[in-house]
């Protein structure tokens, strides 16, 4: 009997060549400790095969932990995501030191715990695509802003102006492209006015920017075009960007992050999640003021956090109901308005989850309560159009059976019958 048999729960510390795995017994005692190399993946597999299927692994929230879970899930494995911080704080108020063997010890201690403070949200293969094809959109955008900053460093260190709103549009890149021409060009009024050119370094930098941001674009545009087609095929992808201020890419990225709305039982701890939840540290005496410590958290998703906040800016300017959040906030846009943006951000958080739970799009009109008079009144007027739709269905379907089928024949695209000619010969026989 193999000793890996014996093994009821596992620890892993993954790394990037390798990782290091601890396996104890039903009794919590150390029974085997291992070095996996990752450079050999089939030799890795047959590794992890040889314990029981369904053993639970605890691993690492950190680099590599995405490939590592789907590994382990192929040899039948439980995979189990530890929260990175909470582990290193456990580790530190016991005193530990930090090498591979304690932490691949103390995570295959985890699983003993009663209750399973350290687990974090282990993502799906599809929600993780999802996150990178965004985290691959992001690192277009980046690249874009900083080529657009290169050019417009190039032409001020030229001291080219210009007077296009946007620099980098139809007439824009018609101007840039010409700036790269090496032949200078006269005004006709002043033929000895000579227009400002670069100069031959300045002329290939900005050829080589131009057709670099020319390729940013092509790939930007298409990833875009990627996305709104898995936000419109999504029924939570159309509940997130049916909120005011949420556009496409605002929704997919909502999506990404979020991953399944259901995880979620209120809005408050989606807010958490989200870093748009109120926070405060004061301690002592309590003289019922507001406290002053108050702040937004720290361990969360901060892409959430500002995929919410730049929604709250269109939903001020589109919906009368969080322009009036904002500027109750705000006392009228006058004071702290980064904190109302946060306090619009916390409310989309809360009403796109409701949306998805209830499985309806968002309506300024606030939806009747359940059990009070409105919505009875609702409830019966959605059964009468109901029959009435029914009623209309079946008489139709009365009226199709009692027409001959004689009539029912019609040339395409006229509405007479196909056959229109009069049988001559047959009204000669009856007399007509």
């Amino acid at each position: 009997m193999r000793i890996e048999s014996k093994v009821t729960q596992v620890g892993l510390d993954n790394h990037k060549n390798f990782s290091r795995l601890t396996g104890r017994d039903s009794a919590g005692k150390i029974v085997v400790r291992q070095r996996l190399e990752h450079k050999d993946r089939e030799m890795l597999r047959e590794n992890l095969r040889q314990f029981p299927a369904g053993t639970p692994v605890v691993l690492e929230g950190t680099f590599g932990w995405g490939w590592m879970s789907d590994e382990l899930k192929r040899c039948q494995l439980d995979p189990h995501l530890a929260s990175s911080r909470k582990t290193a704080g456990w580790r530190q108020s016991r005193g530990l030191a930090k090498n591979n063997k304690i932490d691949a010890d103390l995570l295959s201690e985890l699983w003993s715990e009663p209750e399973r403070w350290w687990e974090v949200w282990l993502a799906p293969p599809a929600v993780r695509d999802q996150r990178e094809w965004l985290r691959y959109r992001m690192s277009l955008v980046r690249t874009q802003t900083g080529l657009k900053n290169r050019i417009h460093a190039t032409l001020h260190r030229h001291g080219i102006l210009h007077e296009f709103s946007d620099l980098f549009g139809a007439k824009g890149m018609v101007f840039l492209k010409g700036l790269c021409q090496a032949k200078p060009k006269q005004d006709i009024a002043n033929p000895r006015a000579i227009e400002v050119q670069l100069s031959v370094s300045g002329r290939g930098t900005l050829a080589g920017y131009l057709k670099l941001l020319g390729q940013v674009r092509q790939q930007v545009a298409q990833v875009t075009r990627m996305i709104r087609g898995i936000v419109s095929r999504s029924e939570e992808g159309e509940r997130w960007r049916s909120l005011p201020g949420v556009s496409w890419v605002l929704a997919y990225t909502i999506l990404a992050e979020v991953g399944p709305a259901s995880r979620f039982p209120n809005g408050p701890s989606l807010s958490a999640y989200a870093l748009l939840a109120p926070r405060a540290d004061d301690s002592g005496d309590e003289d019922g003021a507001v406290p002053m410590g108050r702040r937004v958290g720290h361990m969360g998703r901060l892409t959430l956090k500002w995929a919410f906040i730049e929604a709250a800016h269109g939903a001020v300017r589109k919906s009368d109901h969080f322009k009036a959040i904002f500027e109750r906030r705000t006392d009228g846009g006058k004071r702290d308005r980064g904190r109302g943006f946060i306090t619009v951000g916390h409310e989309l958080c809360r009403v796109g989850l409701s949306c998805c739970h209830y499985e309806r799009n968002y309506s300024e009109q606030r939806p009747p309560r359940p059990g009070s008079q409105e919505d009875r009144e609702a409830r019966m007027l959605q059964k009468v159009e109901e029959n009435q739709m029914r009623l209309t269905m079946k008489r139709k379907e009365i009226a199709r059976q009692s027409t001959p089928e004689s009539s029912q024949v019609s040339r395409p695209g006229t509405g007479g019958p196909e056959n229109p000619m009069v049988d001559v010969a047959g009204s000669m026989r009856r007399g007509t």
